[in-house]
């Protein structure tokens, strides 16, 4: 058998929407299941995210820490942020998240990862991208303002090696970040030349 994920959909006999926010929606399904018999599966609606692995020219990876309310921690995380303009194609978000939260653009851009955050639970799709051949912008042209948490994020370049080790060390927990990190380590073994484009199409 192949191992590879595959679309599929069972029959949805009914649908309840219990709440609708900005960024997400928590819905009731009623699903056909083997034998006929129909469960309830709460889930969050979600509209999605990417993230950046920004490696610079040491191989280091550009962190930034925020707070995380619902976690109650300052978590350690790559640059990131919702796909929240329609039409956006998915490597101009990540782009746009690495400009406006981390003051960096990049000339190589790859897809490095694509995560179902936590598939029993919400349909969150997050793509993780690998940017190499950083510049920083400088601060006149960048006009992002920060606001809420993301006033005053410190940013740290981690050496990739040490990044891996911090995340097998339970030191980093945020998902995309450890994902990241350790795909960006496994994809260096062979100088990156396995990944697909930026503008790679999701399964």
């Amino acid at each position: 058998m192949r191992v590879e994920d595959a679309p599929e959909a069972w029959e949805v006999v009914s649908s309840t929407e219990r709440f609708k926010g900005r960024v997400f929606d928590v819905v009731t399904d009623g699903v056909r299941m083997p034998g006929d018999e129909v469960a309830d599966r709460d889930y969050v609606r979600h509209v999605g995210a990417v993230a950046v692995v920004a490696l610079d020219a040491d191989d280091r990876v550009l962190m930034i820490r925020q707070y995380r309310h619902p976690a109650r921690r300052l978590l350690w995380e790559l640059p990131a942020g919702l796909r929240d303009v329609e039409g956006e194609p998915l490597a101009e978000t990540a782009a746009r998240e690495l400009a406006e939260e981390a003051g960096h653009r990049a000339a190589t851009w790859h897809t490095l990862v694509d995560l179902l955050t936590s598939p029993g639970m919400t349909d969150e799709r997050i793509r993780v991208f690998l940017a190499r051949d950083l510049t920083p912008i400088p601060e006149e042209e960048n006009g992002f303002v920060p606001r809420h948490e993301e006033i005053g994020m410190p940013v740290e370049w981690v050496p990739l090696p040490d990044a891996v080790e911090h995340a097998l060390m339970g030191m980093i927990h945020n998902a995309p970040a450890v994902a990241g990190i350790l795909a960006a380590y496994a994809a260096s073994v062979e100088g990156f030349t396995g990944l697909r484009p930026a503008d790679a199409p999701e399964a």
